[in-house]
């Protein structure tokens, strides 16, 4: 009977201890959360005065930039980030990547560079429309641009070159479409 009170009288009296434990560290806690000051949301927001933003075509990517739409009556459309211009001569095959904000072209790839010409035994055949595909396909990912229009002309569209040329492209990891833009409202 002795042995029974006395262990509970340990658990009551451990009960007791492990309470005020607790409340103590509780207290220390508030007093600790209580103590740090909330952050100003003005200061979270603040934009740097003098940010410069490193990456213009940042906005492009995300489809927010905008594209000068032009006349409806004009071919080709000038709503675009980056149109694909191809041609073939007699003696020759060109494609060049233009810009919205300038008439000259970024990327050009023809076979009248030797490094492509050297390697093609003609200069005007499907193989060298395959292959300046190819070739402007890695200068375009090399350069970060990675989708782009590319409006065929339409009784040219279905010829074994233009689709040896576009299949060339794509399978160079192109995307020959871009996404429409994206209006915000504010």
């Amino acid at each position: 009977m002795a042995l029974r009170t006395i262990t509970r009288n340990v658990r009551v009296l451990l009960g007791h201890i492990q309470q005020r434990t607790t409340s103590n560290l509780s207290a220390r806690c508030v007093s600790q959360i209580a103590s740090k000051a909330e952050p100003a949301v003005e200061e979270d927001e603040a934009v740097n005065p003098t940010f410069v933003n490193r990456n213009p075509r940042n906005l492009e990517l995300m489809a927010l930039a905008v594209k000068d739409r032009g006349w409806k009556t004009v071919w080709p459309l000038k709503e675009f980030y980056h149109r694909l211009e191809f041609s073939r001569t007699q003696h020759h095959v060109t494609a060049q990547v233009f810009s919205n904000s300038s008439p000259d072209p970024v990327l050009t790839c023809s076979t009248k560079e030797w490094a492509v010409k050297r390697e093609l035994p003609s200069t005007h055949c499907v193989a060298a429309c395959q292959v300046v595909g190819e070739v402007l396909a890695l200068r375009c990912q090399q350069a970060g641009i990675t989708r782009m229009v590319y409006r065929a002309i339409p009784w040219t569209y279905r010829t074994d070159a233009v689709q040896a040329f576009r299949n060339a492209m794509k399978d160079g990891g192109v995307t020959l479409s871009e996404p429409r833009r994206k209006y915000i409202s504010a």
